[in-house]
């Protein structure tokens, strides 16, 4: 069981709200899960900010084989790695900080998670595939690792020479702790309480809702991402170490079936299932429900607006449940 956070640095951001720094240590992470029965390490209010430091999913071991030099890896990831239980770990293999308590969060709210920053932690990544994982499993029968340097400055990354992919940091995975009758769920399927959504969407600027399920609501993030396309068809993005900016805000009595996103110029619906098409259902019913509800339209008008403006892309194909997400487009809502 984690303990509650011992070495917390608050400070006081207005008369209201705080802003706090979550670093990752043994005591403050959640290893491959999220459970509505674990002990919140940080317990804050609505309107208050977190600044949260995260890990990427891997070894030490496993990076120094693939090239990383001992003096590079993260001394908080050996930290957890030494100092995280074995009863404490799994069923998946995501390190994730948190959960965080929002006062007075209840089963049947919404918590608006508003990600104002994100910030490389180190200065390189990696991507991953190996047998039986990602898509094209009978094409690469066999795993292979490699280190991707990044450039902050530059904001690319080099998969090989002559090869830059722009960087767009997100957390693969931020969620809320599910209903408790999923007991210790499974951190790789996204399901309605977020979690491994790898949604390349949500960068900085981008604000996340979710549905609570749960006393205080326990929100996790992690998986941190530097780049990722369409689908992470191999099983991996550019996995690595983030800092996230978060605020968070409540809203009581406000509920969604699953959970939704805005960008600055687009509204996203999600859905996820093992099948694809009933994912695909999801996210269409996920954004009707959006747009007779808050946008005041029929759901007839709201089905023939998504099919002639909206976009029906997949999130990501490869973590059991697969991922669909409908953006619409801001622009066409000119009326009042």
């Amino acid at each position: 069981m984690r303990l509650p956070l011992l070495a917390l640095l608050a400070f006081a951001s207005s008369a209201s709200a705080e802003t706090y720094d979550l670093q990752p240590t043994p005591q403050t992470v959640a290893w491959g899960h999220y459970d509505a029965t674990d002990k919140p390490v940080l317990t804050i209010k609505s309107g208050d900010t977190v600044v949260i430091h995260t890990l990427l999913t891997n070894s030490p071991s496993g990076l120094e084989k693939a090239g990383v030099k001992p003096a590079d890896v993260e001394p908080a990831l050996r930290a957890v790695f030494d100092g995280v239980p074995a009863s404490a770990r799994g069923p998946g293999g995501h390190i994730l900080t948190g959960p965080i308590a929002i006062e007075g969060a209840e089963p049947g709210d919404t918590l608006e998670v508003r990600i104002r920053k994100i910030d490389l932690a180190i200065p390189y990544a990696y991507n991953a595939f190996r047998y039986g994982a990602g898509f094209l499993t009978d094409d690469f029968a066999y795993a292979r690792m490699k280190i991707v340097p990044l450039d902050a400055k530059r904001m690319i990354g080099t998969l090989t020479p002559g090869v830059e992919i722009p960087l767009a940091p997100f957390f693969g995975s931020m969620g809320v702790a599910p209903p408790p009758s999923f007991g210790r769920y499974d951190s790789a399927p996204p399901t309605i309480n977020g979690g491994n959504m790898d949604d390349k969407a949500l960068v900085a600027g981008t604000t996340l809702f979710l549905p609570v399920h749960a006393h205080g609501a326990l929100f996790q993030a992690g998986d941190g991402h530097a780049a990722q396309g369409n689908g992470e068809v191999d099983i991996t993005a550019l996995e690595t170490s983030l800092v996230g900016t978060f605020q968070f805000i409540l809203h009581k009595g406000q509920t969604s079936p699953y959970p939704r996103a805005e960008t600055p110029k687009s509204y996203i619906a999600m859905g996820f299932d093992d099948d694809l098409s009933n994912a695909t259902r999801k996210a269409l019913r996920n954004m009707i429900d959006f747009l007779v509800t808050i946008k005041g339209m029929t759901r007839d008008d709201a089905y023939m607006l998504i099919s002639v403006a909206g976009d029906v892309e997949i999130t990501e194909l490869v973590d059991r449940n697969k991922g669909v997400h409908v953006v619409m487009p801001k622009a066409v809502f000119v009326g009042k």
